[in-house]
């Protein structure tokens, strides 16, 4: 069959022929797949860079999709660290690891949203007591990032506030989709740290998605513009887009109630992901959340691959 193929962590993958995948384990299916979302996770798995790589290859990429199996059902799954991924014509899974859903879902949309969307929903919903009326601050302002002011709307933010790279376009589609604020991180370091503490100082929760630099220097603008150093602040790193280490300055947690937690692999169990997975596709067939994807051809994975600046999430889809 075909699929996406990694030879080599410092080449992107290939498109190319491989054996016919076959269950080994208790339980597994054979499934079709018609869609599967190029991620930043997948990008990270693909050249060997994420902390769960096992640097085994060959690997075909992919860490969700949608497929079919032979009983017809429609299924969104997730797949373990394996090296049969969902950038295949068919791969691997555990039903347990998946759910289904309804016959008139949209693959594309699907395989799109939700791995962007889960970091922002897990982690309100799994790592914090996130309650309706709360503000949040998402840095970052990428796909996930614009996903995630979404989801903090669904979940009840009262006010939200997005800092980040905004391209042409972002901060409008932000503030349609409920932000009620946009801060350019571009700029000098004191501009950009009046613009944060303005915008957002006394907000309740910030999902990072960028750590490194950036978010160093604004948990000590947002601390410093802080009017009340008492309330509760909890930074939820959920990605390090912009590096691995932040340099933060011990001040920063003495001079406030700062509290930092992490939210991915390990910090959330599999169980936990898997009891959200069925509100989170109900929210994104239902069309409550804003989906900006463009299918491709698997065949063209490489180009794909190129297009690594895109604000829009890439949806590879295996032609029949």
């Amino acid at each position: 069959m075909k699929a996406a193929v990694v030879s080599a962590f410092n080449t992107p993958p290939r498109y190319g022929d491989i054996p016919d995948p076959a269950p080994a384990g208790d339980g597994e299916i054979v499934v079709d797949v018609l869609a599967a979302g190029l991620h930043p996770r997948v990008r990270s798995q693909a050249d060997g860079s994420h902390y769960t790589s096992t640097d085994e290859l060959p690997l075909v990429p992919g860490i969700d999709g949608v497929g079919r199996g032979s009983d017809g059902l429609l299924r969104y799954f997730v797949l373990p660290d394996t090296t049969l991924g969902s950038m295949a014509e068919r791969t691997i899974i555990d039903p347990r690891r998946s759910i289904v859903l309804p016959d008139d879902s949209d693959p594309v949309a699907v395989a799109a949203a939700m791995n962007p969307a889960m970091a922002s929903w897990v982690a309100l919903r799994q790592r914090v007591q996130f309650r309706a009326g709360s503000s949040v601050l998402v840095l970052g302002a990428g796909n996930a990032g614009q996903m995630a002011a979404g989801v903090a709307r669904l979940l009840g933010a009262d006010r939200i506030v997005v800092a980040g790279r905004l391209h042409p376009g972002v901060a409008a589609r932000l503030r349609a989709d409920g932000a009620a604020d946009t801060v350019a991180l571009d700029g000098e370091p004191d501009v950009v740290a009046r613009r944060l503490g303005e915008a957002a100082s006394d907000v309740d929760v910030v999902l990072d998605f960028l750590w490194g630099e950036p978010a160093a220097a604004a948990m000590a603008a947002l601390v410093t513009a802080r009017a009340d150093r008492g309330k509760p602040l909890t930074w939820i790193e959920i990605g390090s887009i912009a590096g691995p280490v932040a340099a933060i300055p011990s001040a920063a947690l003495r001079a406030a109630r700062l509290t930092i937690v992490g939210s991915g692999q390990g910090s959330v169990g599999a169980r936990e992901y898997l009891a959200e997975l069925p509100a989170l596709a109900e929210a994104i067939t239902a069309g409550r959340l804003d989906v900006d994807a463009q299918a491709m051809p698997l065949a063209d994975v490489e180009q794909a691959w190129a297009d690594s600046r895109a604000s829009h999430r890439v949806v590879l889809i295996p032609q029949p």
